[in-house]
């Protein structure tokens, strides 16, 4: 589905962006506040033993803890990538819905992580997933939150868009 920038002038065009960001920020900010408000640091409240748990992590890196204590590089890096997004999403099929959706997904996403390294220092992960392996201990998919998930759908759609722009044009 195509946007028509003819019947939906101006910035109406992007309402799909901007209206999926700030539910994606809304509710990843919210998130987070009730992790603040119902786990102290470093707790955990186990949701389905063995299998995943609410936890109150924080990380000043980037994807599994990558460039680990890089905050402020990290922070100015979401702001260049919000801009260039920005300037350029016409590039990333921002007239068609499937693009407006992968960047209202990766707006928010940036928007609601960038939030916590400038106003916290870090991020807050809480979403953990985990198996217990035979031999002991346990074992566990990064922790992450919901802008992070935002954020990797976000490019998987844009992959999509693009391969269908492709596939169109063809």
């Amino acid at each position: 589905m195509t946007l028509d920038p003819q019947s939906d002038p101006g910035k109406q065009r992007d309402r799909i962006l901007i209206g999926l960001a700030t539910v994606i920020l809304f509710f990843d900010q919210l998130t987070k506040h009730l992790i603040f408000k119902w786990l102290d640091y470093k707790e955990t409240y186990v949701v389905i033993d063995g299998f995943y748990k609410f936890v109150h992590w924080h990380n000043t890196g980037a994807a599994w803890s990558l460039f680990r204590g890089r905050n402020e590089p990290l922070a100015i890096i979401s702001i260049i990538a919000v801009a260039l997004l920005c300037l350029n999403r016409r590039h990333f099929g921002s007239d068609r819905m499937w693009g407006q959706i992968s960047l209202g997904l990766l707006f928010g996403g940036i928007f609601g992580n960038l939030i916590d390294r400038v106003r916290l220092g870090y991020v807050v992960d809480f979403i953990y997933f985990y198996l217990y392996p035979r031999q002991g201990g346990e074992i566990g998919f990064p922790a992450f939150n919901i802008a992070d998930s935002a954020i990797c759908i976000g490019v998987g759609l844009m992959f999509y868009n693009s391969w269908t722009v492709e596939r169109d044009e063809i």
